[in-house]
């Protein structure tokens, strides 16, 4: 079955292939200047630092829905070993195998493609099993340091958590920028807090994955008129779940990574942030949060830390 019509027009309102030359690999990252970081890191004013990331643990937020996407799975490989002989400094070494989408992370733009294409129009088929991505891969987005601003969806209605059934719009989006105080410009990395992670962090994993409020179709037009850089929320999906249209599934995935070139992010944990950002009534922070840089990786796990 083919993508709608609507679908498509969305597309092209908001594509920017060609944007940043044929051969761009880093797509609205390239809005991050050196101008937006310095002005980024000028406006730190308590020092204060809110880590954002989830524990990459065996029992994290993964709960099998997406098939092979593991929660880490952690082993010592050796503990207290003498490794130059009795007597010597011992070392203790770990191992680990996870899906690099499990915990709090980054999605590469080649995550998803739609219509036989990745952004810059480049062929799906550059994704292959023994090199992963040979095109925009995770790697590539080295440098994802910027002002972060927090729109607190769920706090600007008035709630702690929106409603599984919720789709934030740009009405949303809108009203939690006035409720931050200040407007979204070019190269701001854009954090949007539903609630949803409350319920992870309550226990609940199930309640947490599905169904999940999340994005709405119509947001993506809103980060491309913004120049937005990346945006992430605090759900496992992203996007509303069950899609909006019916059988549309990934549609703001496809809109974000195939056609704007824009990274986006899953599992982040913007509850101490929201307090944080509440009590020093600031909503926008130097961000720092740069992915591991997996050679061929569709997306990588993050640690950001947001700087007030």
């Amino acid at each position: 079955m083919s993508l709608p019509d609507a679908f498509h027009e969305i597309a092209k309102r908001v594509n920017n292939w060609g944007r940043w030359g044929a051969d761009d690999e880093i797509g609205t990252l390239n809005l991050i200047t050196d101008e937006v970081v310095r002005e980024a890191a000028a406006g730190v004013r308590a020092g204060r630092r809110i880590p954002l990331a989830l524990p990459l643990r065996q029992d994290g937020v993964q709960t099998g829905m997406i098939p092979g996407r593991v929660n880490p799975l952690h082993a010592m490989v050796q503990i207290n070993q003498e490794l130059f002989g009795p007597g010597t400094v011992a070392c203790s070494d770990d191992a680990v195998t996870m899906g690099l989408q499990a915990g709090t992370h980054w999605d590469a733009l080649p995550h998803v493609s739609h219509s036989g294409r990745l952004y810059n129009g480049r062929p799906a088929g550059t994704v292959t099993a023994h090199g992963g991505a040979g095109f925009a891969g995770m790697a590539t987005a080295r440098h994802v340091v910027s002002r972060g601003v927090l729109l607190d969806v769920a706090r600007a209605r008035g709630v702690e958590r929106l409603d599984g059934a919720h789709a934030v719009t740009p009405e949303d989006l809108e009203a939690a920028e006035e409720l931050a105080g200040t407007r979204v410009r070019a190269g701001d990395i854009v954090l949007v807090r539903t609630g949803q992670m409350g319920l992870y962090l309550a226990g609940d994993r199930h309640g947490y994955a599905h169904p999940s409020p999340g994005l709405s179709i119509r947001t993506p037009e809103w980060f491309h008129a913004r120049d937005v850089a990346a945006v992430a929320n605090d759900t496992l999906t992203f996007e509303i779940f069950p899609p909006e249209i019916e059988d549309l599934w990934l549609a703001v995935h496809a809109l974000h990574l195939v056609e704007m070139g824009m990274p986006q992010g899953q599992n982040w944990n913007l509850e101490k942030l929201s307090t944080a950002c509440g009590q020093e009534e600031r909503y926008a922070f130097l961000l720092a949060a740069t992915p591991e840089p997996f050679v061929g990786a569709t997306g990588a796990p993050v640690a950001p830390v947001a700087v007030l």
